[in-house]
């Protein structure tokens, strides 16, 4: 698509901020209002069509995406959104580790052992922790506690965990990138620990080191959405 625009600004409106085109207010992909909490998070919208050239990338609007993912689908189906948060924590790579006897198993135990644990403490719950490929569930009380902690987010909030733990495959990191002064970089790694292992093992090829990087992009992403919607 060709760029059809010349000014980008934005617009404080009940509710918060929005972006405009040549004065004209955008709206979300599903045609609602696009009005997001925070001017920081109205900035990171504004930039992604600032930055567009002659040519409209859509491939480029990963903060307009978040947006409208918690516009269009978490505010009117919140419980569907934590629900789908849940399930990471019923299944949290970080709680499933190698027998101990096996060589990644003191790895897990350093990247992943601070994390579970000051979850515990920050949350008030007792997170189970299994080794071996065989499931067991984490408490009644816990899930409890957790749906409790997630309805109190913010619907933008929502979605950029649900984003980032579709890509960490848990709940305990995403729930670590909201703490003040959180390395979402560290944090990535840490939930990639498995992977990080196999390629040093193995070698990394072309392929996986760039599916890594993408992933690392866009987890860095949506921690940067969620620390603007939060300012």
């Amino acid at each position: 698509m060709k760029r059809f625009y010349k000014n980008v600004a934005l617009t404080e409106v009940d509710g918060g901020w929005q972006v405009t085109l040549d004065e004209r207010p955008l709206r979300t992909q599903l045609g609602g209002e696009q009005v997001v909490p925070t001017n920081a998070a109205a900035q990171l919208l504004a930039e992604e069509w600032r930055r567009q050239g002659e040519e409209i990338d859509s491939r480029s609007f990963v903060f307009r995406d978040l947006a409208d993912f918690a516009l269009d689908i978490v505010r009117p189906g919140r419980a569907a959104a934590v629900a789908k948060l849940l399930g990471y924590a019923g299944t949290d790579t970080l709680c499933y580790r190698a027998d101990p006897d096996q060589p990644i198993f003191a790895r897990q135990q350093e990247m992943w052992e601070p994390l579970v644990t000051a979850c515990e403490a920050h949350h008030e719950v007792k997170l189970v922790r299994v080794s071996g490929i065989v499931h067991r569930p984490q408490t009644d009380e816990t899930i409890a506690a957790l749906r409790g902690r997630l309805q109190g987010e913010d619907d933008f909030s929502i979605a950029a965990l649900v984003t980032l733990a579709s890509l960490a495959a848990s709940l305990v990191v995403p729930l670590a990138v909201l703490e003040d002064g959180a390395d979402a970089s560290a944090l990535f790694t840490a939930a990639n620990c498995e992977e990080d292992w196999q390629a040093e093992l193995w070698g990394w090829d072309a392929e996986a080191e760039k599916t890594r990087a993408q992933r690392l992009e866009a987890f860095q992403k949506a921690a940067q959405f969620a620390a603007a919607v939060r300012v």
